[in-house]
């Protein structure tokens, strides 16, 4: 349950996700070495990431529980591989931004469950330091022909992340509200996708945050205009008027159709009531 939104039913079920996922797919070359994804319905549905090495033999590139499989999360939108070192996200949004034609903005944090780091064998504590350095590395593989990185938590020499992105880089927005988080939408980020708890006043913590991160922006030498800023919440043609004045560039809408058909009427209904009506803003 997202409070204050309620729940539904998702119209992905299993078996559509089962039809998609059958077959080995983003193949890719790793230094010497071929990587690929691959189902193993038989290892609780997990997907695995292996390799080739060059002397023939296969094996994962880590072990059960570990799953490479892309989540879709049907409120807010992330997407992030914490291991081995953002390489597998890294391959995997710069094709479908390809396939795409540009079109594709991710949002990315840290989390905040010890759990989801245990589940995947990764430290905990150190996990924004790690972010860090992650956003460092796929951004030298997105921009390079041939990609050289060396630091604490990822090294790779000599690597080729094909298909490139269009713009040979994907702008990365940066989810949270910790002063951590902040600095690093501030630092690294394209944009910033804040969090409000539901306890707390949205008129209030909002613009607070938006600001926050505009003035750290400004004192790591950045231009605050350079950053886009993401928000949810905005059903009328009023709300979204006063995100865009607090400085919203972006709205997302959390989805209450139970079916795909719901779904398709209700995100046309947005686009005639709202989005038609505020496209100048």
């Amino acid at each position: 349950m997202i409070a204050p939104y309620g729940t539904w039913q998702s119209p992905i079920s299993a078996d559509l996700v089962a039809r998609q996922t059958g077959r080995p797919n983003w193949v890719g070359v790793v230094g010497d070495e071929i990587w690929w994804t691959e189902p193993r319905p038989t290892e609780g549905g997990r997907v695995a990431l292996m390799r080739r090495r060059p002397d023939g033999t296969v094996d994962p590139v880590l072990p059960a529980p570990w799953n490479v499989r892309t989540r879709v999360i049907e409120y807010g939108g992330k997407a992030w591989c914490p291991a081995p070192g953002g390489v597998v996200f890294a391959k995997a949004a710069a094709t479908l931004d390809h396939l795409s034609g540009g079109r594709v903005a991710f949002g990315i944090g840290v989390g905040m469950f010890p759990e989801e780091y245990a589940a995947v064998g990764m430290e905990f504590k150190n996990r924004g330091k790690r972010m860090d350095e992650y956003i460092d590395a796929i951004r030298v593989l997105w921009r390079d022909d041939v990609a050289t990185f060396h630091g604490q938590y990822v090294s790779f020499e000599q690597m080729e992340c094909r298909p490139w992105p269009v713009n040979r880089a994907i702008p990365l927005h940066i989810g949270g509200a910790s002063d951590a988080a902040i600095r690093r939408a501030a630092q690294k980020g394209d944009g910033y996708f804040p969090f409000v708890y539901p306890d707390q006043e949205l008129k209030v913590v909002l613009p607070q945050l938006i600001d926050r991160v505009r003035n750290e922006a400004r004192a790591f030498g950045r231009a605050p205009d350079q950053l886009e800023f993401t928000s949810g919440g905005a059903r009328t043609v009023e709300e979204a008027k006063w995100y865009a004045e607090v400085g919203v560039h972006r709205i997302t809408l959390a989805i209450r159709g139970k079916t795909i058909a719901e779904v398709r009427d209700e995100l046309r209904r947005f686009a005639d009531q709202v989005i038609s009506k505020t496209t100048a803003l």
